[in-house]
Formats: C-alpha cells, structure tokens, sequence
C-alpha cells in the first residue's frame, strides 16, 4: 500500500507544477505538501528530513529571486531605467491579475508577460524617452520576465525530482 500512496503523492506533485501556468506559487505548495508527507510519515526510512526541507525553501526562494532578478537584468540590459524596471514589475503583476479570468486561467502567464511590457514602456515613456528606446527597453523586460519564469518553473521541476527518491518506499 506504501507504493500506491507514494505513487498517487508524487503523481500530486507533479501536478502542482501546472500552477505555474496559472501564476500561482505552485513551488511553495511543493515544499507545504513534502512538509506534509514529513508530517504523515515521520519515521520513514531515508524519508525528507528538515534539512532536506530546508533545501527545499531555499530552492523555493531562489526561485522567486531569479524570476525577479531576470527581469530586472533582462530590462536593464536593453537600457531601462529604475523607474522603467519598477514598470515592469508592477505590470507584470497587474497583468498576471488582470489575465488570470481569460484561457482558463492561462490568461495570467500572458498577462505577465504583457504587464511586464507595457508597464516597462508606459514608464519609460512618462521618463520622456523615444518611444524605440522604450519600447526597447520594455522588451527586455518582457523578454527577462520569460526567461525568469523559465528558471523558476524548472527549479520547481527539481523540487519535485529531488522528493521522489525520498518519498519511494
């Protein structure tokens, strides 16, 4: 019975990462859920350990960092400002809300990824800049905003890689 409920609980994982089409924290329900598993099966033989838990967060948290961090890179590298970048962020923010009702929830991604670009260049262009300059600028921040959701997806793919050993009996 330990290998169907093993099966199901890593099954349940995996499935957590689709939250990320939906902008939402799916590495965080990760790291609640393989608390949870500790919490159930304290005693279990080569198991997850609070150490290993602490990896986890810290994977979760390096994940949220590098989403930011790529889209503050990526916009800064095609020349925004300070107050372009904060554009950039805020809009992808807003737009990941403002999306979210559309495509069955899919709406959020694009979302984000359309905030991240038009609150860049709405900045940008408020800063008095050429609109090609800002529009360059909001593409590097839309451009940054995918690659950092990117990485963050994939680390949470890692979360869920690295349990499976942990929770097969």
């Amino acid at each position: 019975m330990d290998y169907v409920w093993a099966t199901l609980f890593l099954g349940l994982l995996g499935a957590v990462l689709f939250l990320h089409l939906f902008g939402l924290p799916a590495n965080w329900v990760v790291l609640t859920l393989a608390a949870v598993w500790k919490w159930l099966h304290p005693a279990a033989e080569g198991g997850l350990t609070w150490l290993f838990l602490g990896l986890l967060l810290g994977i979760a948290l390096a994940g949220e960092g590098a989403e930011f961090a790529a889209q503050t890179w990526g916009a800064k590298k095609y020349g925004a400002s300070g107050r372009g970048n904060l554009g950039g962020i805020l809009g992808a923010i807003v737009g990941a809300v403002l999306g979210a009702p559309f495509l069955l929830g899919l709406g959020a991604l694009l979302g984000s990824l359309a905030g991240a670009f038009i609150g860049c260049l709405i900045l940008e262009l408020t800063h008095r800049r050429p609109l090609a300059e800002a529009r360059q600028a909001a593409w590097g921040a839309f451009w940054g905003k995918a690659f950092g959701a990117t990485v963050k997806m994939s680390l949470g793919a890692a979360m869920v890689i690295l349990c499976a050993p942990r929770i097969w009996p």
